[in-house]
């Protein structure tokens, strides 16, 4: 078959997940089985993957589905605990305190406190803690999930202590002849790797100090009175504000530690200085922006948890505020211990509390879980931890309750997950030819096409999407670079996976049009930007998000919005990319990327929802 016939074939899965879930509506527990089933009989049928090879891919998924459901079910019950308990009253309030301004909330909890716990543990925690966080304190459901995907973006690449970089870009590239042979003289291994964490953070920073702009615009147009962008940009000062406290620290870290700890001590000295600033008012908007009252919200905003009742107990009074954010504290602090100390991190991930399957079915494919590793158990720590700081006992029953609440919700976003993480293992499976093979072919100048020919057999359906995509582009390759990465990440629901399975190709391209191994590291970079990007509508974690609020059923209309960030990312790390490439010229097309979405922003509004009602 002709790679244009091979390319839509490939593209078909994709397209199935993209009209049944985002143009149709169908809720994920019925379009994703639909995915799976054209997956599974395209790679089967049409692609030359053994059946065996697609069962042992779902084994692996079916694995990958139940960890992040474990990740899901420890943020609710947290959640649950801290609502029993009282806390999330005080934390409300707190945040009351802070300023009533819901734009400005947003900030603080999605963007910071989001941002610090994505670079302690990435793979979807921040928005399976920050998405309950927002709703605790008053936001509907749809927008604390909208808020908390928006965030996974500039911060994911430095996930999880770095893993996106350390290990996704660092295992694509490495023990590659092509790359060491242009390297060689210029950069060791590991130091090239860490410049192309560098390049990413400069990106990334570039980039996302619009971030907390565009969210409090998002927030503002689709969830305000209003319906107006124009709410959320006017708290430009104070957004841009936030950004700079996140990015600059962040960059500085990439350029002095290397990729392990932007995010999380970018994240963390943010909040040290944007939440003081906030208190005492500095760069505050004049006017506070607050939904509508609760009669005027739209059915689709709200979720299964939105109008659970608060116990209305004389204990409550007991938790104060920082008693009441202490759990969150145990979380975080957890996440980083249990990341940074090689011991307790070798402890956790010990063989004998390892539950593993090696050669399923004698494919070579493999699973594993680490439930000890795992966020999720970290989260039920932070709950048991709330049990006892808040003296949960007075209340016969009440930490029962927590438990018994969060195990119903669970079994809702199974459904989804378990047919969507399969969908994507199957589809990352399909290759029929032996890798090293090809890139020996390639690294000997023989064409794509031609070492297909010669392997008989196909490279897997997302390294033919890209192979697609690069051969229509030519020399314009970095400017949709970043969109494989996120086309990656959609797929494999992880800028770390997405970066594993593109970031040679992506290498090789660069190669292949002329670049060197400094501009290659930028063409790389771009992969991972957009890989980041991506996470803002890959569905696992769209579906784990909506789980955490109880909006199971709307990850479509949730996914529709969230495009609207991930385009700007997408396009403005490709102009970009252009420019650090190849001309100053094309920042003066960045500047225009930039200056199109914000005039969109600022002119695109819809009708108020007193007259939206009518």
């Amino acid at each position: 078959m002709s790679l244009p016939i091979l390319f839509l074939l490939a593209l078909a899965p994709i397209i199935t997940v993209f009209v049944f879930l985002v143009v149709l509506r169908w809720p994920a527990k019925h379009a994703m089985p639909l995915a799976y089933g054209v997956t599974v009989v395209i790679a089967v049928t049409l692609w030359g993957t053994s059946f065996t090879t697609a069962m042992a891919a779902s084994v692996h998924g079916l694995v990958t589905a139940l960890n992040i459901l474990f990740i899901v079910f420890g943020a609710i019950l947290l959640l649950y605990s801290l609502r029993e308990s009282g806390a999330i009253a005080t934390i409300r309030q707190g945040f009351s305190d802070i300023s009533p301004d819901r734009r400005v909330q947003a900030i603080i909890i999605a963007w910071l406190f989001g941002s610090m716990i994505e670079g302690a543990s990435g793979f979807g925690t921040p928005a399976a803690i920050a998405a309950p966080l927002l709703l605790a304190i008053g936001f509907p459901a749809m927008a604390a999930v909208m808020c908390a995907l928006i965030i996974q973006s500039t911060p994911v690449s430095f996930g999880a202590v770095g893993t996106p970089i350390l290990v996704g870009v660092s295992t694509g590239l490495g023990d590659q002849t092509i790359v060491n042979q242009s390297i060689s003289g210029s950069f060791g291994f590991e130091q090239y790797v860490s410049h192309i964490g560098v390049q990413v953070a400069m990106i990334h920073g570039i980039i996302g100090i619009l971030v907390p702009l565009i969210m409090a615009g998002m927030l503002t147009r689709f969830f305000g009175v209003n319906r107006s962008f124009r709410e959320g940009l006017a708290v430009w000062k104070f957004a841009i504000f936030a950004a700079l406290a996140f990015i600059v620290p962040y960059y500085l870290v990439a350029l002095v530690l290397g990729p392990a700890f932007p995010s999380l001590l970018g994240g963390l000295i943010g909040l040290a200085i944007v939440v003081p600033a906030a208190r005492a008012g500095f760069l505050m908007p004049e006017d506070k922006f607050d939904f509508p009252e609760r009669a005027q919200w739209e059915k689709e905003w709200i979720g299964d948890l939105q109008d659970v009742k608060e116990p209305a107990l004389e204990e409550n009074k007991q938790v104060g505020l920082l008693n009441a954010w202490m759990p969150y504290v145990v979380v975080a602090a957890l996440l980083v211990i249990t990341r940074t100390i090689d011991p307790i991190t070798d402890m956790l991930r010990a063989e004998a509390v390892t539950f593993s399957w090696t050669n399923i079915f004698g494919t070579g494919i493999n699973t594993a879980s680490q439930p000890l590793y795992l966020p999720g158990f970290v989260l039920i720590l932070g709950s048991v931890a709330a049990y006892f700081l808040h003296k949960m006992w007075k209340v016969p029953g009440a930490y029962m309750e927590a438990w018994k609440s969060s195990g119903k919700m669970i079994v809702g976003a199974g459904a989804a997950l378990l047919f969507a993480v399969p969908m994507v293992q199957v589809f990352l499976n399909t290759q029929s030819i032996d890798g090293s093979a090809m890139e020996a072919l390639l690294d000997d100048g023989v064409s794509y096409v031609g070492a297909m020919a010669q392997l008989d057999g196909l490279p897997s359906m997302p390294e033919i999407l890209a192979e697609g995509v690069s051969q229509a582009t030519g020399a314009f390759w970095p400017l949709f670079s970043p969109l494989i990465g996120a086309l990656g990440a959609f797929i494999a629901g992880s800028n770390t996976v997405s970066n594993m399975m593109f970031s040679l190709f992506q290498f090789s391209t660069a190669d292949n049009i002329g670049l060197g191994a400094t501009d290659a590291a930028i063409v790389v970079a771009l992969q991972a930007v957009g890989g980041a990007a991506g996470n803002m509508i890959t569905v696992h974690n769209v579906v784990a998000a909506c789980a955490t609020v109880g909006l199971l059923g709307r990850e479509g209309l949730i996914i529709r919005k969230t495009l609207i960030p991930m385009t700007y990312y997408v396009a403005a790390a490709g102009v970009l990319g252009m420019a650090l490439i190849y001309s100053a010229v094309w920042f003066l097309a960045w500047i225009a990327v930039v200056a199109l979405f914000i005039g969109f922003m600022w002119t695109n509004n819809g009708r108020p929802a007193h007259q939206a009602a009518v």
